[in-house]
């Protein structure tokens, strides 16, 4: 399990930061950016996630209910990400087939289509693999294997930023081969040889699909504790996905006329900060697992969003010289860690066992919807303020509303017996 996060959060770097990148060298601009890498993955994402959910709860084979989706997932992964990394040799083709005078529309045409393709695949893949953390790891430690899993997926994103990504521009389809012959290795690795247990047979089917769809509407939407869940992640990811779309612009060179001065770096020297961020958050996640195990997610979820919005400000404020800017970044990455080592965690105490993937899917339907218009109403605002600095006030602001949000969640859990008593809502009905 460990080993494949480490690769999947090394290529989920790929369309986070080199896709980016790839849109920007061929001009496209912050609203086009913000909808190909951020609101177009979260649309189709709202979409499938459902499906993938309640159609894991309920498979049944001899592999288990979660690996058979690794199984098939994996190769379309693989696929996409080399054509994505084919973006530059196959659009000159096109050009020359089809004599388009625009080798840049090409470009971003066939850098979206394989955007499509990945996430289609990809949402298979993220979402049984940690609905498998329920199924295959005990409740009593889960705090502590989510910090390790958090570790070992920020040594793979340290090792993207520190010695992949400086040589985007020079060397993009073999960074993306490397990628994707890595994850197809590991995560066959992963498929052989965790064993899922055995599951009591699923409940009858509902009916037709619109009487599926009510029964879903019904258990997932029809309780206002889980709506303060869903609005928690809403809020949080709409603070990060942005981040991530446009910081590496902040951080480096705008790359358009007329925009307010960046910190300037070469994209090496940013690639190397990234690194440092990523390796910032292993002692945190470390510390992180045994605090969520003791003190309950809920609690910790609320210290990391506390302390994000400390530093998605003094970013903003004082993020102007490289080593300021590193400060400033490391602290945004300790403080995302500490928030990021304890939602997973609280998520399996919040949600029915017997139909965690069903409402994980839920809660990742409101996480899209952020996703979906944050990035393209954030690229507005970059537009219109011609400053990449006010990605931070965007930031900062999007993590105080999720914070709002914990605290009525966690007001709400105490009067559901808190740590002695919870049960999940409706629960007792299954």
């Amino acid at each position: 399990m460990l080993v494949g996060a480490f690769s999947l959060q090394l290529m989920e770097q790929l369309p986070i930061s080199l896709v980016p990148l790839q849109l920007r060298w061929v001009h496209a601009s912050d609203a086009l950016i913000g909808f190909l890498t951020g609101s177009l993955p979260a649309l189709l994402g709202a979409l499938l996630n459902p499906f993938v959910g309640v159609q894991s709860d309920r498979h049944r084979g001899k592999m288990g209910r979660r690996l058979p989706y690794l199984l098939w997932g994996t190769p379309m992964v693989v696929v996409s990400l080399l054509g994505l990394g084919s973006s530059e040799f196959m659009s000159a083709h096109l050009a020359a087939w089809t004599g388009a005078s625009s080798i840049a529309s090409l470009k971003i045409g066939w850098v979206g289509g394989w955007m499509v393709f990945f996430v289609v695949a990809n949402t298979y893949i993220m979402q049984a693999y940690q609905f498998l953390f329920v199924d295959v790891i005990p409740s009593v430690v889960m705090g502590r294997f989510v910090g390790f899993y958090r570790v070992v997926g920020a040594l793979g994103t340290a090792v993207f930023y520190r010695y992949l990504l400086g040589k985007a521009e020079t060397h993009t389809t073999g960074i993306y081969l490397f990628s994707a012959l890595l994850y197809a290795v590991t995560f066959y690795l992963l498929i052989w040889n965790v064993k899922e247990g055995e599951y009591p047979e699923p409940p009858p089917k509902s009916g037709d699909f619109a009487s599926a769809a009510k029964s879903y509407i019904q258990e997932c939407f029809g309780y206002s504790f889980y709506w303060k869940a869903y609005s928690l992640s809403f809020f949080f990811w709409s603070a990060l996905v942005p981040l991530w779309a446009f910081v590496v612009f902040f951080g480096t060179k705008a790359g358009l006329e007329g925009y307010a001065p960046t910190v300037g770096l070469s994209l090496e020297n940013f690639g190397a900060i990234r690194g440092w961020g990523a390796l910032i958050s292993v002692p945190v996640y470390f510390a992180v697992g045994p605090l969520v195990d003791r003190y309950h997610p809920i609690r910790m979820c609320m210290v990391g969003l506390t302390l994000s919005v400390v530093a998605f400000m003094g970013c903003f404020f004082f993020a102007k010289t490289e080593t300021s800017f590193l400060i400033w970044f490391l602290a945004i990455m300790a403080t995302q860690a500490v928030y990021m080592g304890a939602i997973t965690a609280l998520n399996t105490r919040l949600f029915p066992r017997s139909k965690y993937g069903q409402f994980s899917s839920a809660i990742q339907i409101f996480g899209f919807i952020g996703v979906i218009f944050a990035p393209i109403l954030c690229g507005w605002l970059m537009e219109w303020m011609r400053d990449y600095r006010y990605l931070f006030v965007w930031c900062g602001a999007c993590a105080g509303l999720s914070l709002l949000m914990n605290i009525v969640l966690y007001s709400h859990w105490q009067k559901l017996g808190g740590d002695i008593a919870y049960q999940a809502p409706g629960q007792e009905e299954n």
